[in-house]
């Protein structure tokens, strides 16, 4: 059986690889428009071909698809939604 510590522990790991998970994202985003910007800024769309920032971009995407399963979908005691409710529920009772 967890202690309240043990699920506070876990619960924090969870909203910390969700944090990580939006960061990422953001970055990903950002600059992978700065890619596309620089590949139109030069011309290289008149050469024909695959768009050289179509790799760096399947590549890093995958990447963080895998990130982002390990942060939503991925809870080894499938119950984090319920414990964090819980929680609130008995920090409310104890008027923190």
């Amino acid at each position: 059986m967890e202690t309240t510590s043990q699920r506070d522990e876990r619960l924090w790991k969870i909203a910390q690889s969700r944090a990580k998970f939006k960061t990422s994202l953001i970055i990903y985003l950002v600059t992978n428009a700065f890619f596309w910007a620089i590949w139109l800024a030069t011309g290289a769309y008149g050469h024909g071909g695959t768009p050289w920032p179509v790799w760096p971009g399947i590549g890093w995407g995958l990447a963080l698809a895998f990130q982002y399963f390990n942060a939503w979908h991925r809870d080894p005691f499938g119950d984090a939604v319920k414990e964090y409710e819980k929680l609130q529920a008995e920090k409310q009772r104890r008027g923190v």
